[in-house]
């Protein structure tokens, strides 16, 4: 029996030319062309990616089968392939948000102060010992040491800037170093030490340069800043210790305005005190010269720039330069006059071609091996001090021609300093200048008797530092004088016809006044108690600026002396005092001697004395009374000694100054009589 044939199921209905079969094709076909207009690959793949979700991509184009359109799918083995895609895309999500926390910015842990402060000073210490040690072959720790001064903590950046002030004095050279050109460089063949020594020159110059830099800055800080006070003192105190120690080196005129700036403030603290210091150490131990000029010319300009509102101590450094001991000339405001040994040529030997030739590699080379060892040739020198001489007489006149009252007494102390250095064109200016200071001071002494106008001078002194017309004067006539010692006085007075009477005749007007002063013994600065019906703001003035100064210390009654001295016992012709002004001056000092104290009276009664030892025949008339040579009254109050007629008196003074109720002043007056009487 045969077997029954399997029957096999049909998938697809057969094709029929029915009606109902051709519209079920035709709705098919619409509807699948329907579906595919709305399909959108890009826009799906997009918002795969977006949502992170990674699927596999059906890449196989749709099939026609029996009539209709099928999509072809990814078969059944592919599907650990997409498992391992999804894995895969897990990983990369993970990566890429690694990646996003890599951008965002990591929060470092944030070290205590102290232990940042603690590992600047390990750092600063190897930096150090490195470059003591071996400085050759660890230049580069020069920037390391930059770079840790560039913090935000004022310790370490007071560390950094003490620590590198020290490693510099160590490691600085006696010389200049001078930037080498590339051209320069490419063209020689240097052995390797010369090289390795070149480059830690120009390592250490580079590093010195920003540390100067960062000096200036840091010096200037404000009292708002964080640290800015002790930054500041600490910039001031390392500018001030490099520019002692090393004045020859790079960047000098940098470390000089840093202290010029400084000075520049008219109150002064303790590093306006370092600053001076300075200032006066280089001026004091310049061999060279050129440091000095510019410090002078620094000073100059600072001065003239803050209309000569600055303290008077500035003004005091200059008598602390060693021209007035060194240098030969004499010079004005704007010219020099050196000696005369200077300016002669020396005679010209006969030298050939060849001599020339060689003299002249000679000269370079010395003039070599003298930058090298810093020493410079006498006539730079001179050429140096000159020119400092003459910033210095033209600053000096400026502030006499402004009559800026708190310098007056160290611009006419100085002057009588360099008396010996100014030539005989400058000295007519200054005696004119001197001149117009004695009677603006007369006008200020005698004011206005308009009550209006005396208001408004008060107003406007209220904002001026407070004067003393009268020690003003004495500074000027004993100035005066001075300035004619330190000529050659005789040749000068014949030469340039100079006149001194009015500096004599103030001097003899100011004597009563003077006696009645109660200041006479007290000096610019003393210090005592400030009157206590004067206004606050004048009591403050008083008692400010009481620091110890050596300029301008002297008192009114020493003031007052070395002008009588210059007047009636000359050094330069001692002998040529005329009988009366002998006289005149003799019966107004006796008169005189009844009103001052008595540490006054005995100096006025011991010049006296001296005048006796000297013209005793000349004014012993005065004491006796049988021998009197002139005619009708003495005239105490006359604008003129010669006018006042001194031989028509006697001096009666001497018996009540006998019974005076100092031992000192009674003996003073019986030594007084005893040399003028011995001379008769």
């Amino acid at each position: 029996m045969a077997s029954r044939p399997s029957k096999k199921r049909k998938l697809t209905p057969p094709q029929s030319e029915d009606e109902g079969d051709s519209r079920s094709n035709a709705k098919i076909q619409k509807s699948f062309f329907r579906n595919a207009a709305n399909w959108d690959l890009v826009e799906d793949q997009y918002k795969a990616r977006k949502g992170k979700k990674k699927e596999k991509e059906n890449t196989r184009l749709p099939v026609k089968r029996d009539g209709r359109i099928e999509a072809v799918f990814t078969p059944v083995e592919d599907l650990k392939e997409s498992d391992d895609d999804w894995l895969e895309g897990e990983g990369d999500r993970s990566g890429e948000d690694e990646e996003t926390e890599e951008l965002q910015p990591r929060k470092e842990p944030e070290i205590p102060v102290k232990q940042q402060i603690r590992n600047a000073k390990e750092e600063l210490a190897k930096l150090a010992t490195a470059l003591n040690e071996e400085p050759y072959e660890n230049a580069g720790a020069f920037k390391a040491l930059t770079k840790i001064g560039e913090s935000k903590i004022p310790a370490i950046v007071t560390l950094s800037l003490v620590t590198r002030m020290a490693i510099y004095k160590d490691l600085i050279p006696g010389y200049r170093i001078r930037q080498i050109s590339e051209d320069g460089s490419r063209g020689e063949k240097l052995s390797k030490e010369v090289r390795t020594i070149q480059t830690f020159e120009q390592s250490l110059v580079s590093g010195y340069q920003t540390y100067v830099k960062e000096l200036a800055r840091y010096a200037k800080a404000r009292k708002g800043d964080t640290g800015g006070d002790g930054i500041a003192s600490v910039a001031i105190t390392c500018a001030s210790s490099l520019l002692t120690a090393h004045p020859h080196f790079n960047f000098r005129s940098d470390l000089i305005n840093i202290l010029v700036w400084k000075l520049s403030a008219r109150r002064t603290d303790k590093d306006f005190e370092k600053a001076l210091s300075a200032i006066i150490t280089l001026f004091t131990e310049d061999e060279e010269g050129r440091p000095s000029f510019e410090a002078v010319s620094t000073l100059c300009r600072m001065m003239k720039a803050k209309e000569f509102l600055v303290h008077e101590n500035v003004v005091n450094l200059f008598l602390h330069l060693r021209l007035l001991s060194e240098f030969s000339g004499k010079a004005s405001n704007d010219s020099v006059d050196l000696p005369m040994e200077s300016r002669k040529k020396q005679k010209r030997e006969f030298r050939t071609k060849r001599e020339r030739k060689k003299l002249k590699e000679e000269r370079a080379l010395q003039k070599d091996m003298d930058r090298a060892d810093a020493n410079v040739l006498h006539e730079e020198r001179d050429r140096m001090q000159s020119e400092c001489l003459k910033a210095v007489f033209a600053t000096y006149f400026r502030i006499l021609k402004l009559r800026t009252p708190h310098l007056m007494g160290a611009v006419l102390e100085g002057l009588a300093k360099y008396s010996h250095l100014i030539n005989q064109q400058f000295f007519g200016d200054l005696l004119e200048a001197l001149k117009d200071l004695i009677r603006h001071s007369e006008a200020d002494e005698n004011p206005s008797e308009d009550p209006e106008a005396a208001a408004e001078a008060d107003d406007d002194d209220d904002d001026e530092p407070t004067r003393n017309p009268t020690r003003e004067a004495l500074l000027c006539t004993a100035t005066a004088f001075a300035l004619l010692a330190g000529q050659d006085a005789h040749n000068a007075k014949a030469d340039l016809h100079l006149d001194l009477s009015f500096f004599t005749t103030h001097l003899w007007q100011t004597l009563l006044p003077i006696s009645q002063n109660a200041d006479l013994e007290l000096g610019a600065r003393s210090l005592h108690l400030p009157d206590p019906d004067a206004p606050g703001s004048a009591a403050s003035k008083l008692r400010a600026d009481t620091r110890g100064n050596k300029v301008n210390l002297q008192t009114t009654t020493v003031l007052l002396i070395r002008c009588l001295t210059a007047v009636l016992l000359p050094p330069w012709n001692i002998r040529s005092t005329p009988p009366l002004r002998l006289a005149a001056f003799a019966k107004q000092l006796m008169s005189t001697s009844l009103h001052v104290p008595e540490k006054s009276a005995q100096a006025l009664l011991a010049l006296l004395a001296d005048v006796g030892n000297t013209h005793g025949r000349k004014i012993a008339a005065l004491w006796n009374t049988e021998e009197r040579k002139g005619d009708g009254v003495f005239n105490a109050l006359s604008r003129t000694e010669e006018g006042s007629n001194p031989f028509a008196t006697t001096v009666w003074e001497g018996e009540i100054l006998r019974r005076h109720y100092c031992p000192k002043v009674r003996d003073a007056v019986k030594i007084m009589e005893k040399s003028i009487m011995s001379d008769r």
